[in-house]
């Protein structure tokens, strides 16, 4: 039986780990977790905040996905955005989920996130 999502995992292009661990870590204000030996020898990085964790693989031919993306459930939305805005990250509001206030963003190697928080 599923319980919950234990993590979820995007792509990366090669090399890519700083760019990824600055957007990550101090743009979103994630933190850094560890990856076991055998995966950390193929490249990536991976992050997690409470209970949530992304897993960021590199894929040597990558192309980020147009609409797939995970979406992270925040608090104080308008502050979170202005925090993505002042960091240099794109905030694009989408009012289309009734019930929330949302906004997507992209990391610096073009992976989509939502950012929706429930208004009730």
């Amino acid at each position: 039986m599923i319980a919950a999502v234990d993590h979820v995992q995007l792509a990366a292009p090669p090399g890519s780990e700083p760019v990824l661990r600055a957007y990550y870590a101090d743009v979103l204000g994630m933190t850094e977790i560890p990856e076991p030996p055998v995966l950390a020898a193929r490249g990536g990085v991976g992050f997690q905040t409470g209970s949530v964790q992304l897993h960021l693989g590199v894929e040597e031919d990558f192309r980020p996905a147009r609409r797939a993306h995970p979406g992270l459930r925040v608090t104080a939305v308008e502050s979170f955005a202005a925090r993505l805005t002042e960091r240099g990250a794109p905030v694009t509001w989408n009012g289309d989920l009734p019930g929330h206030r949302r906004f997507y963003s992209e990391d610096p190697v073009g992976d989509r996130l939502e950012f929706p928080e429930h208004t009730g």
